[in-house]
C-alpha cells in the first residue's frame, strides 16, 4: 500500500475567540499546496483515497490535493488526523480502508512525524514536517496477515522549495 502524509499548507495565525479548528490556509498556504500536488502529480500519485483531518485548514489541503491530483472520490474526514491524536489511532483508521492501493492522509504537526517514524517503525527518528510538505512510504497491506506495527519503506519527500 502506498501511503502519503500531507501536513497543511500555511495557516492563518491563530486569534483570541476564534477556535484553532477553524484556521484557514492563507494564500501562500494555499499556493505552496498547490505547488506540491501538481508536483506529486507529475511523478504518478494517484490515491485511491484521501482522509484528512476535520480542521479545515487540513481539509483546505486535502481538496487541493484532490484537485490536483485528479481525485474523483470523497474526501473522509478522519479524527484520528486531529494534531493531538497518536500514529497508533491513525494507523487503525488506514487499516480500516486496507483495500486501498494509495491512501493519502492531510492532517497537523507534530501527529505526522510521528506517524512517519511510526510506520518505518524507528520510534526515535525525527522528521521534519515543513508545511506543504508531503512523504511517501510503502507499507504492506494491513491485510498481509502481519501483527504489530508497520514496517515502511521510505519512498521520497517533497517540500514546497522543490518546486520553484
Amino acid at each position: 500500500m502506498e501511503l502519503y502524509i500531507f501536513r497543511h499548507g500555511i495557516a492563518e495565525d491563530g486569534r483570541p475567540g476564534r477556535p484553532d479548528p477553524a484556521r484557514q490556509l492563507t494564500a501562500e498556504g494555499r499556493e505552496k499546496t498547490a505547488a506540491v500536488a501538481k508536483m506529486a502529480r507529475r511523478t504518478g500519485v494517484r490515491p485511491s483515497l484521501i482522509l484528512s483531518s476535520p480542521y479545515i485548514r487540513a481539509r483546505q489541503t486535502a481538496q487541493i490535493a484532490a484537485d490536483e491530483l485528479e481525485f474523483k472520490g470523497n474526501i473522509l474526514h478522519a479524527d484520528s488526523l486531529v494534531p493531538d491524536s497518536t500514529p497508533e489511532d491513525v494507523w487503525r483508521t488506514i487499516r480500516d480502508h486496507a483495500d486501498e492501493a494509495a491512501i493519502l492522509v492531510a492532517g497537523h504537526e507534530p501527529l505526522l512525524s510521528q506517524l512517519v517514524a511510526f510506520l518505518l517503525n524507528a520510534p526515535s527518528l525525527r522528521v521534519e514536517m515543513k508545511k506543504s510538505a508531503l512523504v511517501r512510504i510503502d507499507v504492506d497491506s494491513p491485510r498481509s496477515g502481519r501483527v504489530g506495527p508497520p514496517h515502511g519503506t521510505l519512498r521520497w519527500m517533497m517540500v514546497p522549495r522543490m518546486t520553484s
